[in-house]
């Protein structure tokens, strides 16, 4: 059987395809939940990776869950409430703290349906850009079932309290149009443009200094609980090491010298 998530780098940008389309890439399974862990762990160790895009092979982005196995209670939907309790814990919840901790920015490129867990994947996402034919459905009611991968936190963050509650509580989809109304995504484009448009972005963002864009997506991420004068003094130490690099010198005399400066993440 192929590889659930397939790894491809092209030059400092990584493309990670959730590969089950026969399953809609459903990521409720172990096999799936461990491509996605190592993906990351390997993102982040490697300095050489400077954004990430995140997509769906088939017609699907991510179907969430794997409704058959909820039927036959197999897999993290079996056993008892403390073995289900502890599956949840150990299975799919380490994809949220994956993508949570991932060091340079990723961007969701969402070709088709992003389902329960699989929409809750793109909240997870620090960008998404929609096919025409995406659909967004935080969908867990519809199977009686409540988000248990982190989308009561991601989601609300994302879209603001009522409009997260409007799809948590009716569990209806909204369309790629009315997300990108509601600043759930910030394109929508033809299906076959896609991953061009999450590409030209990606390039846009590894154009700049490696360093400097991890530091500054961990600020954002510290801001987003952390207090004022924490992220402050965390700045502060943060800019310090920044006007210590190679990369922050070759950019002001690229500036000053009016040509694209070379970063080598120093």
């Amino acid at each position: 059987m192929s590889a659930p998530v397939l790894y491809e780098q092209e030059g400092h940008v990584v493309t990670l395809t959730l590969n089950r389309h026969e399953t809609r890439n459903a990521i409720s399974e172990d096999e799936m939940v461990d491509a996605i862990v190592a993906a990351c762990d390997k993102i982040n160790k490697d300095h050489s990776v400077r954004a990430v895009i995140i997509t769906g092979a088939g017609s699907a982005f991510s179907s969430g869950g794997n409704v058959k196995d909820m039927r036959d209670k197999k897999g993290m939907f079996g056993g008892t409430p403390n073995e289900i309790r502890d599956g949840y814990r150990n299975g799919i919840q380490r994809i949220p703290l994956a993508i949570n901790n991932l060091e340079v920015p990723i961007i969701a490129a969402v070709n088709g349906a992003a389902i329960g867990a699989g929409c809750d994947l793109t909240m997870m996402c620090d960008m998404r850009i929609a096919s025409e034919k995406a659909l967004f459905a935080e969908s867990f009611v519809k199977v009686g079932l409540i988000p248990g991968d982190g989308g009561a936190w991601f989601l609300p963050r994302v879209i603001g309290l009522s409009r997260a509650n409007e799809m948590a509580f009716t569990g209806e989809p909204v369309t790629a149009e009315t997300a990108l109304a509601w600043g759930m995504v910030s394109q929508v484009v033809e299906p076959d443009k896609l991953l061009d448009a999450a590409n030209k972005l990606a390039l846009r963002i590894a154009a700049n200094p490696p360093s400097a864009l991890r530091m500054t997506k961990r600020l954002i991420k510290e801001g987003e609980h952390a207090k004022l004068d924490s992220i402050l003094e965390m700045s502060a130490s943060l800019q310090a090491l920044a006007h210590q690099t190679k990369d922050h010198a070759e950019a002001v005399d690229a500036i000053i010298e009016k040509r694209t400066p070379n970063f080598t993440g120093e």
